[in-house]
């Protein structure tokens, strides 16, 4: 979920305090310059509570000429990211990437082997100590991932959403023999994600997709807007307003001639859990929705269970928590109720700069960053949190009368199973609905990985992408309501 750990890739990058990296620095380099040592490669780590990232910075240029350089969330996509800005002064050294907002500003040390850095993102500031290694690591093994050739069609599409002036792009995976065919339009969870909903190496809803089409179900997946092919505003944008998206994309499903019309439906994972019911009480031609860790309760409540679970496991006494619990409180009332944006900022403002008064630095650091109240009551009065924390997802479920197939892992600590399933059920039966299946599967956490804890920290540890036994639920489910559907 965006309000606890984006899925999008440098979402994640921006929530608690670093600690160095255990890789042994390369051989030390003593005699050389500042600009001679630091060209290399170097590897840092991130401890986001619980939960670690490696970044690798790999600095080249031709010695006495311009500095360029690139990171890798190693752990994320592992992709290079070029900065935008090189510079080193003496030893002080200074990256910025401007589209992820990320400055990292170092000192290196004497010998040339550690840059002891402060990694910035947004309103974030953590410590990260980066070292010099001979090369960067690889990137954990992925065995699900599906290789290529296909044993079905890939076809790239894209398709306007006049309302919100908004492009999406993204892949139909199609089955080679028979249809029309039923098919399922994959929502991602909060963050802007790209259409395989990639996360710490992980691709979901490839593998997701994948599985689906090879079971004879048309897929299509697609980059969120400011995502890849994908275009439309962000920084305005709802929950509500990514519905419309996926709305176009049922209309656009509907002009495909592969496509059977009668058997459209939409599988939301997380935030996208709490979307498919907004479409599906908005469109006839919508046939079914799985959601995938989908929400029964309002946001709030959510992240406030999410706050307090996080803290808990990062060992915080029960006074910080709720500290923490009555700000988080006290936020929602002054969103709630204060409908004047500039008088809502500034009580927001407040909020937080009363909340770290009587905080030391390195208690502020431990509790996430050293935080900045301005941008933290700007991070937080967005439309898409306002929203969020709001919406209450019951008022929709009893409108959907389509058949709903909802599933949690029993160990997801971001979208528990007993405080959401029954929820969701209810609003269901309320509402009238005879046709939906409820589980809690056993031990699989927010990403429906197999785990031990559900905890953050496992889910790029994990080589599993997605559960086999989540999966065949998901395609029997649908089969079984597609099977006779056809008219």
């Amino acid at each position: 979920m965006r309000h606890l750990l984006s899925l999008s890739l440098f979402g994640v990058l921006a929530i608690t305090p670093c600690v160095a990296a255990d890789t042994p620095p390369a051989a030390k380099a003593a005699t050389k310059s500042p600009a001679d040592a630091i060209r290399g490669n170097w590897l840092g780590t991130l401890k986001i509570r619980t939960f670690k990232l490696r970044l690798a910075i790999a600095v080249t240029g031709e010695p006495g000429g311009s500095l360029k350089a690139t990171f890798t969330s190693v752990d994320q996509d592992n992709v290079p990211h070029a900065f935008d800005k090189v510079t080193l002064e003496g030893s002080k050294v200074h990256l910025a990437f401007k589209l992820a907002g990320i400055v990292i500003d170092g000192t290196l040390n004497a010998e040339g082997t550690e840059i002891d850095s402060k990694f910035r993102q947004g309103f974030a500031t953590f410590p990260i100590v980066f070292k010099k290694v001979d090369k960067a690591p690889e990137s954990a093994k992925r065995p699900q991932e599906p290789k290529r050739p296909f044993p079905y069609q890939e076809v790239e599409v894209t398709y306007e959403n006049p309302s919100e002036h908004s492009t999406l792009a993204g892949t139909l995976t199609l089955p080679k023999t028979g249809g029309p065919f039923p098919v399922v339009l994959l929502i991602t969870g909060s963050g802007q994600q790209d259409r395989d909903e990639t996360i710490l190496g992980h691709k979901p809803f490839l593998v997701l997709s994948d599985y689906l089409t090879r079971r004879g179900i048309a897929v299509l997946r697609l980059d969120d807007r400011g995502m890849g092919g994908s275009k439309g505003d962000v920084a305005n944008a709802t929950s509500e307003n990514f519905a419309s998206d996926v709305l176009a994309g049922v209309n656009f499903l509907k002009t495909r001639k592969e496509i059977n019309p009668h058997r459209i439906g939409l599988i939301g994972h997380s935030e996208g859990g709490m979307i498919a019911p907004m479409v599906a009480i908005k469109s006839p031609d919508v046939a079914f929705i799985v959601l995938l860790a989908g929400t029964g309760v309002p946001g709030s409540q959510i992240s406030l269970f999410q706050m307090e679970t996080l803290m808990k496991q990062s060992g915080a006494s029960e006074a910080n928590i709720a500290k923490s619990r009555n700000l988080q409180q006290k936020l929602y009332g002054i969103l709630e109720h204060e409908a004047d944006a500039k008088t809502r900022h500034a009580k927001l403002k407040q909020a937080f700069e009363e909340n770290l008064a009587d905080l030391t630095a390195a208690e502020k650091v431990k509790g996430g960053a050293e935080a900045n109240a301005e941008q933290s009551a700007t991070a937080v009065d967005r439309p898409w949190a306002r929203f969020y924390f709001f919406h209450d997802p019951r008022d929709t479920l009893r409108h959907v009368h389509c058949p709903v197939l909802a599933i949690n892992g029993d160990k997801d600590i971001q979208v528990p199973s007993k405080v959401n399933l029954p929820e969701i059920e209810k609003a269901l039966k309320e509402g009238g609905n005879a046709d939906y299946t409820m589980k809690a599967l056993p031990n699989l956490n927010h990403l429906f990985q197999t785990c031990k804890k559900g905890t953050l920290d496992e889910y790029a540890t994990i080589e599993e992408t997605m559960s086999p036994a989540a999966l065949e639920i998901v395609a029997d489910w649908i089969t079984q309501h597609t099977r006779d559907s056809a008219k």
